[in-house]
Order: structure tokens, then sequence, then C-alpha cells
């Protein structure tokens, strides 16, 4: 078999399994798409800084939904790690985040519309679901946060879109891993 021939099939196979791996778990294609859609930040005025800490804290509020999940569902020591991590951090993150809110803007309303992504019953591809589930909402984070990036002037809020953007960056990694390792995709 000729190398270009190897190269192709082996992108096709590449290919197929990772849209595989979101075949198994459609909900997330279309989430994905809803997501882009009610997290624009909307035009750089004096409210985007606002905007970008409700979505911040959303976006705590639905990966503390994901990996509650979880740790009651996995019998993945790793997953309970970093669940357990990032349950613990974005609980004091969303504590930070309302005290900016109060002092930026006054505003003291409560998050309490989130993304809820049911990952549906223990089973041999419940960690698949959360790895996919995770990585869109990974990515829907670092992107928020490059948009932001382009519109804010506040050091506090330029600062957490970089620590986003690389932590999640860098998780988003150790997550493509995992897929890989467990389910070849």
């Amino acid at each position: 078999m000729s190398k270009g021939l190897q190269i192709s099939l082996f992108s096709i196979i590449f290919l197929s399994g990772i849209g595989f791996g979101y075949f198994l778990t459609p909900e997330y294609q279309v989430q994905n798409i809803q997501m882009k859609k009610s997290h624009d930040l909307g035009q750089a005025d004096q409210w985007v800084d606002l905007r970008y800490t409700d979505n911040m804290i959303a976006h705590h509020l639905s990966a503390i939904y994901l990996l509650e999940q979880a740790l009651a569902k996995t019998d993945r020591q790793e997953i309970k790690d970093l669940a357990n991590i990032v349950i613990a951090a974005d609980r004091a993150g969303i504590e930070s985040l309302y005290a900016n809110k109060k002092a930026w803007y006054n505003n003291t309303r409560q998050i309490t519309t989130f993304n809820k992504v049911n990952l549906g019953d223990k089973d041999e591809k419940f960690d698949l679901r959360l790895l996919n589930a995770l990585l869109i909402h990974h990515k829907e984070a670092i992107e928020s946060a490059k948009e932001i990036s382009t519109k804010s002037v506040r050091s506090e809020v330029l600062n957490l879109a970089d620590v986003v953007n690389q932590s999640l960056t860098d998780n988003s990694k150790q997550l493509e891993l995992w897929r890989k390792q467990w389910y070849g995709i």
C-alpha cells in the first residue's frame, strides 16, 4: 500500500473515531451549537465584564453538576480525583466571582440557570460521555476567555481569562489522552 494511501486511511479512521465518540453522545453536538449561541458576550460595553462573570459562574455550576454525577457513577480513580479537585476549585471560584460582581456593579443577583447535562446511567460508556461533555464544556470556556480578552480592560478579568485559557487547554489534553487510552478515540 502506498504511503499516501496509508496516511489517507489513517486520517479517515482517526476522524471516524472522533465522530463515533460524538455519535455515541449526540446530545453534546446539539449542546455545543446551543452554547455557542447562548454565551456570546456581546459588545465591549460597560457591562461586558458582568456578562462574562455571570457566564463563568454558570460555567462553574455546570461543571459541578457534571462532576457530581461522575463521583456517583465512575469507577475510575482518575475521574474521582479530578472531580474532587475541580468541584472544590469551582466552588471557591464562584464565591470570588460573586464578590467581583458586588464590588464592580453592586450586583448580587444569583445565577440559577446553567447547562445541566444529564450523563445518563452508569454503564461502559459513562466515562466517555463525561469526557466528551467536559471537552465541550472546556472549549466553550476557552472561547469565552478569548472573547473577553479582546473586550475587557479590567485587569482582574483579563488575568482570569488567561488562567481559564491555560488551565482548560492543559486539562483538555489530559481528557483527550484518557479518551484515547480508555476508548481508542
